[in-house]
């Protein structure tokens, strides 16, 4: 019998710790003789250091050390490029870090950073993305491991033969993660252990990159980041901040706090790159598609290889017989693009769901009607069966709610006062996925159970709906539960990324939690002192899992008001419904949702990185200049759910949402924007020059 804790709405178990400010973050933990970091960026684009003179830094009163290539401790040279710091003098981009200043306070760490002097011998550079920039390539694979290449069919016969076609360009330009709370970490070392208290979304990942790095046993780097101030990917591997802490601590034989500024999160910690995708519909005069093409360019840097996997939203989305995709990469002296919130899928389906919305216009179909008519019965990229599939479920259900029905399909024929108004939509769809990870699950002599595993919360909730799945797993009030998550001593775990966090961790704890129901039912007389414990591990399970396809989707829906004299553009309301599989907390879910979406209006309307080519930067590289939304932007905004229930996922039946609420949101903007005043925008953001200044300007 359940104890029922799933399903129930809960706050957060840590909410009052954040409140009152009582929760430590990375750089917040007490400690004796401790001393501060602050990095130091580089201000060539590329070329090589001929010298550092860290005189004028030490001469800084409270100044300790200036580490740099010539004398930082040595690492490991077999590692990830990115995490090889300060040990060499190549410079490979424009804000790479290469040195830290340590002190006995923050403001004398941050004027020494300031005093270093540094020489540089400077090369050419190249760091625009362009469609025709002569060092593209096809890279071998995209991320994580998906085929670069796909095709199905003859795509350009059929599209060639198609009645109705579309072929359009799509420009997305490059987006800057910026969680609140910066890459911060608190490194000591002690009697050859090293101790991090970090901000990451998996410290397993963390203990073992910096194991590798200073040659020494995992078991003596232990990883502490039990609360962490938002991620949204580009805390989802190890970063510059906690090597350069290490580093910084081993040098000075103390303790050092490192924190990177708001500008240095711009670059240096990876980014969303900018992609130019050009996508190719081609159909019947009744909307079914025959064929299906989507081109995808971006670029990485010249040290490591990230290649976005822009175009694999466009394989499983809708059904057509002749399909095609590609990506191409180019090197350029710029930071290396890494993971922002729903790689790959956010920007693809930005490209796809405007283009389906353009079809439909040139075949006078309903855009919601269009996309039922299109929607495959078997996965159309591997041909495995869906493990559930309700995006039909969610645009109808949307639909009814939003008001779909009374739309007047004509763009720019909704006018109120000196305001254009418009609707529109866009599906949605992300990856449900689950990773092996291990969990224990202890019965206490007084009656309690305390739940371990190395699962991060990054903001989500996880903990709390971790809480609430371990009560129900046992069969006992939640009360009764205390969990621990974020710390690499616990079982390993795997990282808070993909929205494939609570999947995977709670798979693990139930097996944990049952194994040690199935215990106790078997046990006779008192628990021992130190109560008893089982262990649990999923590897075997996950690796046995059949072929399917297992998606989570959703519907977008989006009424904008765009002013007729100006261009400027409002969102006035946005709902999303979404099939996410078994909701496990109400307050928490939504909350993820909107977040998501927010972002999605963000992207649409406000978030560019500016970069200057002759200095390979992003000019804009703070909130003063880089504008996200803010709760002016957000007038109305609401997230539900259908009632989805899916076998073929995991014990617990849920699927990640903490991706989905901003894949396709950008794309409902746009379609929003173009009903309202006829004039289609293909590069993000919809600046409003960009309406204003068109002759198609209602």
């Amino acid at each position: 019998m359940s104890a029922g804790a799933v399903g129930r709405a809960h706050p957060r178990l840590e909410g009052p710790e954040k409140v009152t400010g009582t929760a430590r973050y990375a750089v917040e933990y007490p400690l004796e003789d401790v001393t501060y970091g602050w990095a130091v960026p580089a201000a060539a684009v590329r070329g090589r250091i001929t010298r550092i003179d860290p005189d004028p830094a030490l001469a800084v009163p409270g100044v300790l050390a200036v580490l740099h290539h010539g004398n930082a401790p040595r690492l490991s040279p077999d590692v990830e490029a990115e995490l090889y710091l300060l040990q060499e003098p190549a410079v490979h981009y424009r804000g790479q870090l290469v040195a830290v200043v340590v002190a006995e306070s923050i403001e004398a760490a941050r004027e020494g950073a300031r005093q270093v002097r540094i020489d540089y011998d400077t090369e050419p550079h190249s760091t625009v993305l362009t469609a025709d920039h002569p060092g593209l390539y096809r890279p071998e694979k995209v991320n994580p491991s998906f085929p670069t290449d796909t095709s199905e069919g003859d795509f350009d016969a059929a599209f060639d033969a198609a009645e109705v076609r579309v072929d359009a360009t799509y420009r997305t330009p490059a987006y800057h993660n910026n969680p609140m709370e910066p890459h911060a970490t608190t490194a000591q070392w002690r009697d050859g252990r090293l101790l991090v208290h970090d901000s990451n979304q998996g410290s397993t990942a963390v203990q073992a990159a910096l194991a590798e790095l200073f040659g020494i046993p995992r078991d003596s780097v232990r990883v502490i980041s039990e609360h962490v101030g938002g991620g949204f990917g580009s805390k989802g591997y190890p970063k510059a901040a906690v090597v350069l802490a290490s580093l910084a601590a081993r040098q000075v034989d103390r303790p050092v706090r490192l924190a990177l500024t708001r500008q240095q999160l711009f670059g240096p910690i990876g980014y969303r790159t900018p992609t130019i995708q050009r996508v190719r519909l081609g159909s019947d005069a009744d909307g079914r598609i025959s064929a299906i093409c989507h081109d995808a360019i971006s670029q990485t840097s010249t040290i490591t290889e990230f290649a976005e996997q822009t175009a694999v939203y466009t394989r499983s989305m809708y059904a057509a017989p002749h399909r095609r995709t590609t990506h191409r990469l180019v090197r350029l002296d710029v930071p290396t693009p890494f993971w922002m919130r729903a790689p790959g899928e956010c920007p693809g389906a930005y490209a796809l769901e405007s283009a389906m919305d353009e079809l439909a216009a040139a075949c006078g179909i309903d855009p919601i009607e269009l996309r039922v008519r299109n929607e495959p019965t078997v996965d159309p990229d591997q041909g495995h069966p869906f493990s559930s599939r309700n995006l039909v479920a969610c645009l109808i259900r949307g639909a009814r709610r939003f008001g779909w029905g009374d739309r007047d399909p004509r763009p720019g024929a909704r006018r109120e006062g000196r305001w254009l108004v418009g609707t529109g939509v866009a599906g949605s769809s992300y990856p449900a996925r689950a990773r092996a990870s291990a969990a224990t699950a202890t019965a206490l002599p007084d009656g309690g159970y305390l739940v371990r595993i190395n699962a991060t919360d990054i903001g989500t909730g996880a903990r709390t709906a971790l809480w609430q799945i371990a009560a129900d797993a046992l069969d006992v009030p939640p009360e009764r539960v205390t969990i621990r998550i974020g710390d690499s001593d616990l079982p390993p775990a795997s990282v808070a990324g993909g929205s494939m966090g609570t999947a995977s961790w709670s798979w693990a704890l139930t097996r944990a939690c049952q194994e040690l129901r199935d215990r106790l039912g078997h046990h006779s007389g008192s628990l021992p002192p130190e109560g008893l414990t089982v262990a649990a591990s999923t590897a075997d399970e996950i690796r046995a899992q059949k072929p399917m396809a297992r998606y989570a989707y959703g519907a977008h829906f989006v009424e904008v008001r765009v002013d007729a004299e100006t261009g400027e553009v409002r969102v006035s309301r946005m709902l999303g419904v979404f099939a996410v599989g078994r909701v496990v907390n109400p307050t928490t879910a939504r909350s993820q949702l909107i977040g998501g979406m927010t972002m999605g209006i963000s992207m649409a309307l406000h978030e560019e990185g500016l970069l200057d080519e002759r200095y390979g930067d992003w000019v804009n590289h703070d909130f003063a200049t880089y504008h996200i939304t803010g709760c002016a932007d957000v007038e109305q905004i609401e997230a539900e759910w259908v009632d989805e229930e899916d076998s073929d996922l995991n014990p617990t039946g849920v699927k990640g949402l903490g991706e989905i609420g901003i894949v396709g949101s950008a794309a409902a903007i746009a379609n929003a924007v173009r009903h309202a005043t006829g004039v289609r925008v293909r590069d993000l953001p919809i600046r409003l020059e960009k309406l204003a200044g068109s002759s198609s300007f209602t």
